[in-house]
């Protein structure tokens, strides 16, 4: 799982780094709920940490601008509030599950493996769906307006991922990351390259273009400039 872990307590989280590290996992860290507020919104996790006593934007905050803003990632918050009133209002709040401080590590873990499990399963499904464009994963095939559009494997990828974040910027790290599985980027135009016949493929001949490009920043499928 990649994790982003938003904490401001650096002993408290530089424990669960490490941990979460040596579990397999990869973690991002900010003790800043500002900066987990853009994080989140600009690369691709599959859970959120959040601290709710965070100092400036406290953690209940951050899960509603995010709530707000339509990123749907599931959100384990950490408090040392306990109550059962605590936990309604984090749960209201947006937050997908509740952990009381102290906790066993292995609680948490195991509260993140079914948050992620679950959310999977939601979204588990055999046909996307973004403007008129389709994307059969079972058949593995491509279609806008009814008219078939044959990809590679590569591009077939590239546009699932790019479908599932449809309405957001979809940076290249997390092309990378997520489509080409790379860690750091090798400074090829590999990407571009790729975007560009994936661009001739579904917008051409097409009146309203759907991939489009945010200079500096990487790609967005959505129906307006």
């Amino acid at each position: 799982m990649k994790l982003l872990l938003v904490e401001d307590d650096l002993e408290a989280a530089g424990f669960l780094v490490r941990g979460l590290q040596q579990s397999g996992h990869t973690v991002d860290h900010t003790p800043d709920g500002l900066v987990g507020v853009g994080w989140s919104r600009t690369r691709s996790y599959d859970a959120l940490v959040i601290d709710r006593m965070l100092p400036g934007l406290d953690g209940l905050s951050v899960i509603r601008l995010l709530r707000s803003a339509g990123i749907l990632t599931p959100a384990l918050i950490l408090s040392a509030l306990g109550k059962v009133d605590h936990k309604v209002e984090g749960l209201r709040a947006g937050g997908d599950d509740y952990l009381a401080k102290p906790f066993a590590f292995t609680e948490l873990l195991a509260r993140l493996d079914a948050l992620v499990r679950r959310t999977r399963a939601q979204q588990t499904t055999d046909v996307l769906q973004f403007a008129d464009l389709e994307l059969d994963l079972q058949r593995r095939t491509a279609s806008r307006a009814g008219r078939r559009i044959e990809l590679q494997p590569r591009e077939f990828q590239l546009l699932e991922y790019l479908m599932r974040h449809a309405g957001f910027v979809v940076t290249r790290t997390m092309l990378l990351e997520n489509v080409w599985d790379v860690r750091f980027d090798p400074q090829t135009n590999v990407i571009d390259v790729h975007v560009s016949r994936l661009r001739s493929k579904i917008d051409r001949d097409f009146a309203t273009p759907l991939l489009h490009t945010v200079r500096g920043i990487g790609y967005s499928l959505r129906e307006s400039a």
